[in-house]
């Protein structure tokens, strides 16, 4: 083998190994995220369907691109999912899928700890009636929920990827399964953990990113279930361009609150409710783009605070009256 083909192969071989993460995140990337997850063609993301299964291959495909590893041998942690229906009828169990990636932390110690980064990738397929045409049923796109979280998260974990020296604790990336169904994929993964729960000292969730209004709000709760979390929440959004609502607890419902029952403090991310949430108007037309991509900016940073946090970080429970 001669200089020059060598050069090409070692070239080639770095290329195949993530050099295509982007050290930031991008609005044209995050359109394309949710344009997919969110096309008809998804038929609504509904847990055990051969969409869902193509969704878990683009989430794996873009994790491999970013140079994210799986924790372990495989990305996927598969699971049984029971899926609602209405009383009377028997429950179909289906399986289904959650996809976890991994960045390893740089410091000696402090690698030992993770920050948890997660999303639901799934929602309700056939779903419902529209509301502009009652006597049919459409596909629930699920743009906002949770194509916008799935996409932020794809393009956090890429940014991440890219300055993955300059974090001191480990990330785990974790794309969950049939949250609709019950929160089934968090649950599942807190009670068979691919790593210990107690070295996750803070997970972070978002579901419902996409519809940020014209004040440039960003709402979060359970910023006081960790030392320091509401100064820092709070610092974090005049350099950001946001004005983040910070909330101590209220944790809300989506697959953090899995989390914040094993006494692991969490962030629960979201834009605020609208019309078209679990209808099939719930599509990329209502997206702000460019409002996701100051929300997956100020996750960014704060990941960075927490990660290279010197001091330890630990569970801060609510104090009932």
């Amino acid at each position: 083998m001669n200089i020059k083909t060598c050069f090409l192969t070692v070239v080639c071989a770095t290329l195949s190994f993530g050099a295509f993460a982007q050290s930031e995140v991008t609005e044209k990337e995050i359109a394309e995220h949710i344009s997919f997850l969110a096309s008809p063609k998804m038929a609504g993301r509904f847990p055990g369907t051969k969409e869902n299964r193509k969704v878990v291959n683009y989430l794996i495909k873009n994790f491999k691109q970013a140079g994210i590893k799986p924790y372990g041998k495989n990305y996927t942690q598969e699971f049984n999912a029971k899926i609602r229906v209405k009383k009377g009828l028997d429950t179909p169990v289906v399986t289904t899928q959650n996809v976890i990636g991994f960045i390893e932390g740089s410091d000696p110690e402090l690698k030992h700890e993770f920050i948890a980064l997660g999303a639901h990738y799934d929602h309700l397929g056939m779903g419902g009636p529209s509301s502009k045409k009652p006597d049919t049923v459409g596909i629930h796109l699920g743009a906002d929920d949770n194509a916008s979280g799935t996409a932020a998260l794809l393009e956090i974990a890429e940014r991440l990827a890219a300055h993955k020296k300059d974090l001191k604790r480990s990330i785990l990336f974790i794309a969950f399964g049939a949250e609709e169904q019950g929160l089934l994929g968090s649950k599942y993964f807190v009670n068979h953990p691919v790593i210990p729960l107690s070295s996750i000292k803070l997970m972070m969730n978002m579901d419902m990113v996409g519809r940020m209004n014209a004040e440039k709000q960003l709402y979060m709760g359970g910023a006081a279930s960790f030392n320091g979390g509401m100064e820092l929440m709070k610092g974090l959004g005049p350099e950001s361009g946001i004005n983040p609502v910070v909330i101590a607890y209220d944790v809300g419902g989506s697959d953090h609150v899995s989390f914040y029952k094993k006494n692991i403090s969490v962030l629960g991310f979201h834009t605020g409710g609208h019309p078209q949430y679990h209808t099939p108007e719930d599509d990329f037309a209502h997206i702000n783009v460019a409002g996701e991509k100051l929300v997956c900016d100020y996750i960014y940073k704060a990941i960075l605070s927490v990660a290279n946090k010197n001091e330890t970080i630990f569970f801060v429970p609510e104090k009932k009256n």
